[in-house]
This record gives structure tokens, C-alpha cells and sequence, in this order.
């Protein structure tokens, strides 16, 4: 079984001081970077482009950044997320014309593909395209704005998803994304998930002017992931 993995969102952090906030949270014991990408078009919101993941990565940012493209269309700007020093690459299926290529497009970018379910989408997408994916997202919240409630569905198509991939035989990692907290994380494993997205759930926590505020939280992310 893979490693659980926390992925902070840094939709939810302090825009302001981003890089000082990557680093308490990765201090704090976090795996990887959860980078949110919308485009007021495919979702009705505007964040963030490869300017700002590579910014992160002069900073100093080493450890994994996991990018979630919420815009469409998802080609044009693939290239300049793995120039910019993108780990992983995600994308909505909806938002290309074709899906085959586009994952192609992420892998000979140097870069790990994934494909993203919102809670309406079905995994038939994966159908034909298992050996080119890395990753599988599923929303458990709709796209286009942090800090809303997990959707309980999710859990069955989690289940789902991870059969899919075991029966497979490949390396591809479950992560799901929306309304991920302490509370509901090992539930959220014992479903199949084994990447843990949260925003609000972990930067919504604790004091600014403390640099340890993110330690008991994802310390408690992680003795629940340990039950």
C-alpha cells in the first residue's frame, strides 16, 4: 500500500507570506503542495498561474507541488506549469478535447498526470487511459471555491476508484480534494484514498504568529491516517 500523503491547499493559506506559510506547513510534517489553478471560465473563480509556483520553488520549495488545473482549455498551459517546476499535473477531463493527448502532453513535459472527477463525473474517462495517469483526483466538493463540506458520496466512488486501480496492477495515487479534516480523514483512507488534500482544515488552524500553528493539526491528521 502506498504512503499516506497530506496535501495543504494553498487556496486557504496567507497569500501575503505564501512562501513563509509553505514552509511552516512542510515543516509541520505536510508531504506535498496542493496548488489550485482556476480560471473564471471553467469555474466561476480566479487564483493563481505558473508565475506563482515558480516563485515557490526560488523560494525554495522542494517538496512535491501537486497542480490542479481548473481551466479550460488545459493544453496551452501545461508547458508553462512544468517549466515553472510542477511535480504533478491534474486536469478535468470536461476541460479537454482530447484526454489521451493531453496526458501525453503532461508525461513528455517531464511531469506525473492526472485526471480530476468532479462528484457528477464518471470514471468511465479512465477507461482507456489507465496506463497514462498518475494520478486520480476526485472532487468531494464542486470546483471553484475552498472551504465548502465533503460530499458523503464520495466515499462510495472512492471505493470504486480504488478497485479500479488495484485491479490495475499500476502505481497511481487516490487523492481526494473538499472538505478533508481531522475528523473525517480516516474514514476517508479506509474508503481507499491515499493522498489527503485539505485547505481550510489545516491553514484554518492556529495563530499567525506562531510558526509551529500547523503541527497538532496535521499531527492529528496523521494519528487518525494511523488507526
Amino acid at each position: 500500500m502506498a504512503p499516506d500523503l497530506i496535501a495543504p491547499s494553498i487556496l486557504s493559506a496567507d497569500f501575503a507570506r505564501l512562501g513563509e506559510e509553505v514552509d511552516h506547513v512542510l515543516a509541520a510534517g505536510a508531504d506535498i503542495v496542493h496548488f489550485d489553478v482556476m480560471d473564471n471560465h471553467y469555474v466561476p473563480n480566479l487564483t493563481i498561474g505558473p508565475l506563482v509556483c515558480e516563485a515557490l520553488r526560488k523560494h525554495g520549495v522542494t517538496a512535491p507541488i501537486d497542480v490542479h488545473l481548473m481551466v479550460k482549455p488545459v493544453d496551452r498551459i501545461i508547458p508553462d506549469f512544468a517549466a515553472a517546476g510542477a511535480t504533478y499535473i491534474t486536469f478535468h477531463p470536461e476541460a479537454s478535447e482530447h484526454i489521451d493527448r493531453t496526458l501525453q502532453l503532461i508525461r513528455n513535459e517531464g511531469c506525473k498526470a492526472g485526471l480530476v472527477f468532479n462528484p457528477a463525473t464518471s470514471l468511465s474517462y479512465l477507461d482507456y487511459v489507465m496506463d497514462k495517469v498518475d494520478m486520480v483526483l476526485l472532487m468531494s466538493v464542486n470546483p471553484g471555491f475552498g472551504g465548502q463540506s465533503f460530499i458523503p458520496e464520495t466515499m462510495e466512488k472512492l471505493r470504486q476508484a480504488r478497485k479500479l486501480i488495484d485491479a490495475s496492477g499500476l502505481e497511481i495515487r487516490l487523492e481526494v480534494d473538499g472538505g478533508v479534516k481531522a475528523d473525517n480523514i480516516g474514514a476517508i483512507k479506509a474508503a481507499g484514498a491515499d493522498t489527503f488534500v485539505s485547505g481550510s482544515g489545516i491553514f484554518g488552524k492556529g495563530r499567525d504568529s506562531d510558526p509551529h500553528r500547523y503541527d497538532s493539526i496535521i499531527q492529528e491528521m496523521r494519528q487518525e491516517l494511523a488507526r
